[in-house]
């Protein structure tokens, strides 16, 4: 039997592949992860059943390309904006305005809920969220970098940790109390970077 690896790319195939993943994370928004069956997510694809097993190896590779993709869709907007900021305070800036519209964005909420919650019980979907984590982590320590040339790598992972901790944090907060004070959480944070620069 031959590895998924091993099969030969196509459009069409490519084609295929990405419907499959699009049903499967309606789905997963619409019902969690209960809701993403083989014949759940070929029916809403409008296709065969068994091209789950060719694609994605079954219904665990599949789940894992959901994963992937609902990581993508919740994490890379903040971070890539993140990053395009000039400095710490358009930084912050960024996440005052960001935070409560993706934590106010259903689908967003929704994937970000499932992702914790498929990553805690099945540890294959696990490791590709704590992968793409550890990557927005680096993206953020090496744009950190950039800014402060002079500070130790140690610092600058330290502080990506805590940016990315913070993030987290108060998307959490914010999407269990709509009343968060968001504004004044990040406030106090450029208090702290103003009182360092002093």
């Amino acid at each position: 039997m031959a590895k998924l690896g091993d099969r030969p790319n196509s459009v069409r195939g490519n084609r295929r592949r990405e419907q499959l993943v699009d049903a499967a994370v309606a789905l997963l928004c619409e019902g969690g992860w209960p809701a993403v069956t083989t014949r759940g997510v070929a029916e809403r694809a409008d296709t065969n059943p068994g091209l789950i097993h060719y694609h994605f190896g079954g219904l665990p590779g599949l789940h894992a390309a959901i994963a992937g993709r609902a990581g993508d869709l919740v994490i890379n907007p903040l971070v890539t904006e993140l990053l395009a900021a000039v400095d710490e305070r358009a930084a912050l800036a960024t996440a005052r305005r960001l935070l409560p519209a993706a934590t106010g964005d259903g689908q967003t909420t929704r994937l970000a809920v499932e992702l914790i919650v498929g990553a805690t019980r099945d540890p294959a979907l696990g490791e590709v969220l704590r992968d793409q984590l550890r990557e927005a982590r680096g993206q953020i320590a090496d744009r950190v970098g950039q800014l402060h040339p002079d500070w130790p790598p140690a610092r600058l992972t330290g502080v990506a940790t805590l940016i990315a901790a913070l993030i987290d944090g108060l998307m959490l907060h914010h999407m269990l109390d709509r009343d968060l004070p968001v504004g004044e959480a990040l406030a106090a944070v450029e208090d702290l970077l103003e009182e360092e620069r002093a």
